[in-house]
């Protein structure tokens, strides 16, 4: 996969969510901002039909994963009921 792909959102809603983003191998997850919420990461191996979660994060984090399978999609973003405030800056990027 080429460098330099990614995906962004400044989130101020619940259920909103970055673009989804083929990953395979190292990626990064940025979450900044000054918001209360829970920040859910999830990939799906499915072209996006159904969303497992991966992580949740509550608080700014700089976070980098390994994605060993080809073909599966990544997106981060605020779930239904988890919001409360503030705006959540999100970024993938590979």
């Amino acid at each position: 996969m080429a460098g330099g792909q990614y995906r962004t959102a400044s989130i101020i809603a619940q259920n909103t969510f970055t673009g989804s983003l083929g990953l395979h191998g190292s990626f990064n997850i940025s979450i900044s901002g000054t918001w209360s919420a829970t920040v859910t990461v999830q990939r799906s191996f499915d072209s996006g039909a159904t969303w497992l979660d991966v992580e949740s994060f509550t608080a700014n984090t700089e976070q980098y994963g390994f994605e060993p399978e080809d073909g599966v999609l990544y997106r981060a973003g605020v779930k239904t009921g988890n919001f409360t405030s503030g705006t959540v800056v999100l970024r993938i990027s590979q």
